[in-house]
């Protein structure tokens, strides 16, 4: 095998973000639920007999050393595999939007090298990699929607109802270690219990299923983020895209540590509103946006036992 193409690298909707104390190292506790959606960023992986690791933005310009540079470097070390690769990488998912892209694009490297270079790691072997890349690899590895917990490295698999998202980034990025660093976020929230959340939102999708008003109660889903008051006070536009969300979905709610936010637009076959995307929504300059429908199991969750 030479190449392999067209590989998807999905992003992430935290559903809620707890932080719910903090490690003597200085790492902050969370306990979330992760879900996958479509919108995603595309990969291909060409191998290389000379062993050199390059990559080659098909659009957005990223950084020299990104986690997916980071990630081939760190498997080939671990293997002792010789082999190189060209990454090409069309990027789709906004960067500094708390969707997990540049995770996303590092757990698909792995999966797709572990099949180019013929390495035929099982999955918790590159779970244990993926841990020290990045505290939200080991979810894009592990390959389904998640009750997340600790740092990011346990994973509970959860089966949820299929959702309906607007998720709409302001032109702003908001530094991680800003948000963390503010005191205006919380840092001790409850720990929640992983069958009581999950038995709370399942409720919440049937009586939206089968009402006649399929968006009542959509406000209501378990839990909020903890990072959104602070990162509301750093980026004012996080705010923003917030109020615009729940005048038109009658909710909304930020993702992880970036400055996305989204909404939910319902359970079942279709949303009950929708958005346009781009300029036809006449959104301020920078904005991007899209309808997306979440993911159960992450597309190549197949190619690890």
């Amino acid at each position: 095998m030479n190449a392999l193409y067209d590989l998807p690298a999905p992003a992430k909707l935290n559903l809620f973000l707890h932080v719910i104390g903090r490690r003597a190292d200085g790492y902050h506790l969370l306990q979330s639920v992760f879900s996958l959606i479509d919108w995603a960023d595309t990969l291909h992986l060409e191998r290389r007999a000379d062993g050199r690791l390059q990559r080659h933005d098909l659009g957005v310009a990223l950084p020299p050393e990104d986690l997916c540079l980071k990630a081939a470097r760190a498997l080939r070390a671990e293997s002792g595999c010789t082999l190189g690769v060209d990454i090409s990488i069309d990027k789709s998912v906004p960067w500094g939007a708390g969707l997990g892209g540049g995770s996303s694009d590092a757990a698909t490297v792995l999966i797709g090298l572990n099949r180019l270079w013929d390495l035929k790691w099982p999955r918790e072997r590159l779970l244990a990699l993926g841990e020290r890349l990045g505290a939200d690899v080991p979810f894009f590895i592990g390959g389904r929607t998640a009750f997340v917990e600790g740092i990011g490295e346990q994973l509970t698999p959860v089966t949820m109802a299929p959702q309906h998202y607007a998720v709409l980034k302001p032109a702003a990025a908001i530094p991680t270690a800003a948000i963390f660093s503010s005191p205006l976020m919380t840092r001790d929230t409850e720990a929640a219990i992983v069958k009581g959340f999950l038995a709370d939102a399942e409720a919440l999708v049937r009586r939206e299923a089968g009402g006649a008003d399929k968006t009542s109660g959509l406000a209501g889903f378990p839990g909020h983020n903890d990072l959104q008051r602070a990162a509301e006070a750093l980026c004012p536009e996080v705010a923003e895209v917030g109020r615009w969300l729940q005048a038109r979905f009658g909710n909304s709610r930020m993702t992880g540590s970036g400055s996305a936010v989204y909404a939910r637009a319902g359970a079942g076959e279709r949303p009950v509103a929708t958005m346009q995307e781009g300029r036809l929504e006449s959104w301020p300059e920078g904005w991007v946006g899209r309808m997306c429908r979440s993911l159960d199991v992450h597309p190549l969750a197949g190619w690890l036992g």
